[in-house]
């Protein structure tokens, strides 16, 4: 698909737009277009039609997704510290690359703990205020279960298998619901056999499931009910825009109302290229209600780089990660034993099926289970990869193959005819006993949600670690799959990874978590952002804590609760659109104010010196100390570089305000890396109402990384008191940052974005000490007349108690 109706630079505006086309995005979208709203959906990615996922190694090793790299592919792969996370890229999101699984989330899994008494997860929804949504997504998507009573699909040997080892330890095993076309509506299930439908988006028929193992890597038959054959179309046919290659990279609120997006197109020209993505031209729209879809990583990404243009956004965004307990195993080998007891290769076929058809439930201690409970499912993969696999078994069977070729040259040589060739080359292929007889086995369940999501360096960073309070639940996923295992008469395999204390999840969850207030939560019960009307949240991220089943079903049901609820308010609000910046540079500054440098004007003698500070601040915090410590705890650093500047000495200590320009940087890995000041102001001490006070004050002007417009104001104060109080009060600025640009004037009523406290370091004031430069290079006595204004009036504020003491 391609984009509609967008002019570089011109103003469009929607009902709604919808960031992301997963889950949460696709039936958000479908809901309100249906209602009638104009709605534009986002996504990032390419459309997929049947026949175009990728399958031969050169198209395999281009279908990632790094846009600046030149690959527009499916696959995007993100690595932190502890943890590996797979999402998809493209129309439908992860519903292309899933399993297909629709699980509700267990009943008595909803846990209710108190966030702000130490808990780590309290769901604001039930069971029962899920179930109408629930039901309502499982007929729009249309789930089926593996017909394992019918042939051929009774002949499946990986469902055989592994429903017998379950029986076997006497645990809890059922077919599962798929997201896939078996049969068509009163017919019997037939492999292969043309879907009867209405058209889909991409005007393409699609076939029943032909049991290929290729769902994880896109299904090329259709066979799969991904949301763009199902809640995609059915909002393109109700007018909905949708629009592929576009990436969000900011958002703001609009004076009055509603929101501006901005993104930018990887347009198809530049699939195969490096391209600087980070210099791509914006796109502009705006809307009444902005709905983030991006998935889990996505979405708080978006959120933590727009952060500073939300002011009073909950303290909870980036807490309460989960990976929903995801574990990743293997049964390799398996074996059978006859009736004297010998062991043979037992046939698994891991290619032949959907990816999961089955899984073993195991009980929560909520429900009668001991510890936390959690799903095992049989898996597969395609049956190229079982090819591969034999690859590594080449070398043996070639081996074992040798004397059977010696034997038929030697014919050969003598004349013989009757040699059986069909005999040798099937020695070649050897036992096959690893590609056939392996089943992978994923675990899910009630993980411990205790990550945190940050910024750093721009990029996303997950502090989360299998080896923390999650370890006993990753302890007994294991042993039961190493039971499991044994009951296949095969070995026991970790994930490789798990060695390197690393995870992998397919099932990223939280950090922009509901909960009843902004304390507790970023979204309200239906995905409402806590203080900012007409944002919302429709994807995992808004999960408390893990579903413990595959969450695809509940995201979709909580977004269509979300949707309900937004139908159910006015579907627009007067929202004023301000016109797009004006083309060129901006107008230049008088070079007496704002031009930086030792101007030295008119025969004066300018001054200037240079100095850093640093610390730590808190979004949404108005309270400088609480803003200190919770950003020591969070590691939310804050420092500025300047050089503060004055044209004329004299006039700067005849002067009552001791005003100076400031020019540099301020640093922040929370507000997007280094960021120029682009004005400041300096006044070195000020007269306060209360007698005996002074303050040293601090206007920045500058911009974050996705150029909303911010002011880090502060104050240092000394007051009337013992002199050793000189260094803390002269080294301590107590700092906000608010929105927009912001006079001196208005700051009491302008809205604080962060607070926080940033020092002067013993080893930085010394460096500041050897930073003063004076214009002309002779007037040395400038450097003086600033220490004997500066000692002045320190000596105006303490001298009085010193010579009390004396």
């Amino acid at each position: 698909m391609t984009v509609r109706g967008a002019t570089p630079g011109a103003s469009e505006h929607f009902d709604a737009v919808i960031v992301g086309s997963g889950f949460g995005g696709s039936v958000t979208a479908a809901r309100l277009a249906e209602a009638g709203w104009r709605v534009c959906l986002l996504e990032r990615g390419k459309a997929y039609p049947p026949n175009s996922f990728p399958r031969s190694p050169l198209g395999m090793k281009h279908n990632l997704w790094d846009p600046s790299e030149g690959r527009h592919g499916l696959f995007d792969l993100w690595e932190f510290d502890h943890l590996d996370a797979l999402c998809a890229s493209g129309l439908g999101g992860g519903s292309l690359i899933y399993a297909n699984v629709f699980l509700r989330k267990d009943e008595r899994w909803f846990v209710n703990e108190n966030l702000l008494e130490g808990g780590y997860e309290d769901w604001p929804v039930t069971r029962a205020d899920l179930d109408p949504h629930y039901d309502e997504v499982e007929r729009r998507i249309g789930v089926q279960r593996f017909p394992l009573e019918q042939s051929p699909y009774d002949q499946t040997p990986k469902v055989l298998a592994y429903r017998e080892a379950a029986e076997k330890l006497g645990l809890d095993w059922s077919l599962v619901p798929l997201a896939v076309t078996f049969a068509n509506p009163d017919a019997p299930a037939i492999p292969g056999e043309p879907i009867t439908e209405q058209p889909n988006l991409h005007g393409r028929t699609r076939l029943t499931c032909r049991l290929c193992g290729e769902c994880d890597i896109g299904c090329n038959y259709g066979s799969k009910n991904t949301l763009d054959f199902t809640y995609l179309t059915d909002a393109w046919r109700a007018g909905a825009d949708l629009r592929t290659r576009c990436e969000v990279r900011s958002f703001a609120p609009l004076d009055g109302g509603g929101y501006e997006v901005k993104y930018v197109i990887h347009g198809p020209e530049r699939e195969g290229q490096a391209t600087a993505t980070a210099t791509l031209a914006p796109e502009r729209l705006t809307c009444t209600h902005l709905i983030l879809s991006a998935g889990t990583l996505g979405t708080n990404w978006l959120l933590l780089r727009n952060r500073a243009a939300l002011p009073g956004l909950s303290p909870a965004l980036g807490r309460g990660f989960s990976g929903n307990g995801d574990l990743l195993t293997f049964a390799l080998r398996a074996t059978q034993a006859d009736a004297e007891g010998r062991r043979s290769p037992r046939v698994i076929e891991p290619g032949r099926g959907p990816v999961i058809t089955s899984a073993i439930r195991v009980a929560d201690s909520l429900d009668g289970g001991q510890g936390r409970g959690f799903y095992l499912e049989d898996a597969g993969y395609p049956e190229f990869a079982g090819w591969m696999l034999e690859l590594l078994e080449a070398p043996e069977a070639i081996a074992r193959a040798l004397p059977r070729a010696a034997d038929f040259v030697w014919s050969m040589m003598r004349g013989r005819q009757d040699t059986e060739l069909g005999e040798m080359a099937s020695a070649l292929f050897g036992d096959c006993d690893l590609s056939s007889g392996l089943l992978p086995l994923l675990g899910m369940g009630r993980d411990v949600p205790d990550g945190t999501m940050s910024l750093k360096d721009g990029r996303l960073e997950v502090a989360w670690s299998k080896d923390g309070p999650s370890k006993p639940y990753f302890d007994r996923v294991r042993e039961l799959s190493r039971q499991v295992a044994g009951q296949l008469g095969a070995d026991f395999l970790d994930n490789p990874i798990w060695h390197q204390h690393r995870v992998i999840t397919v099932h990223a969850l939280g950090g922009s978590r509901m909960g009843r207030s902004a304390q507790e939560g970023v979204v309200d019960p239906y995905g409402r952002v806590h203080g900012h009307p007409g944002l919302h949240i429709a994807d995992g991220s808004v999960m408390p804590g893990p579903v413990g089943a595959n969450p695809s079903l509940t995201i979709a049901a909580l977004a269509d609760r979300f949707a309900t609820a937004m139908l159910q308010e006015p579907a627009g609000v007067s929202v004023s659109i301000p016109d797009p910046p004006a083309s060129g540079p901006d107008p230049a500054p008088p070079a007496d104010v704002d031009d930086p440098g030792l101007a030295g004007a008119r025969g004066a003698t300018a001054l200037e010196f240079t100095e850093e500070m640093k610390g730590f601040v808190t979004f949404g915090q108005t309270d400088f100390q609480a803003g200190f410590e919770t950003g020591q705890e969070a590691q939310t650093a804050f420092m500025f570089h300047l050089t503060i500047e004055t044209d004329d000495i004299d006039r700067f200590v005849a002067d009552a305000q001791h005003a100076a320009r400031a020019r540099g940087w301020i640093e922040s890995d929370v507000f997007g890396g280094r960021l120029e000041v682009t004005r400041g102001d300096f006044n070195l001490f000020v007269d306060q109402s209360e007698p005996g006070t002074r303050r040293m004050l601090y206007r920045l002007e500058f911009a974050d990384g996705q150029q909303h417009p911010l002011t880090m104001t502060g104050f240092k104060e000394v007051r009337h008191g013992s002199l050793l109080h000189v260094w803390p009060e002269t080294t301590t600025l107590y700092t906000h940052v608010l929105a927009g640009h912001v006079p001196f004037s208005a700051e009491d009523a302008a809205e604080v974005v962060a607070g926080g406290i940033i020092h002067i370091h013993p080893l930085d004031f010394a460096r500041q000490m050897t930073t003063f430069r004076v214009h002309p290079p002779d007037r040395v006595d400038a450097v003086g007349k600033f220490g004997r204004l500066f000692a002045g009036e320190l000596w105006d504020v303490y001298g009085p108690h010193a010579k009390a003491s004396a």
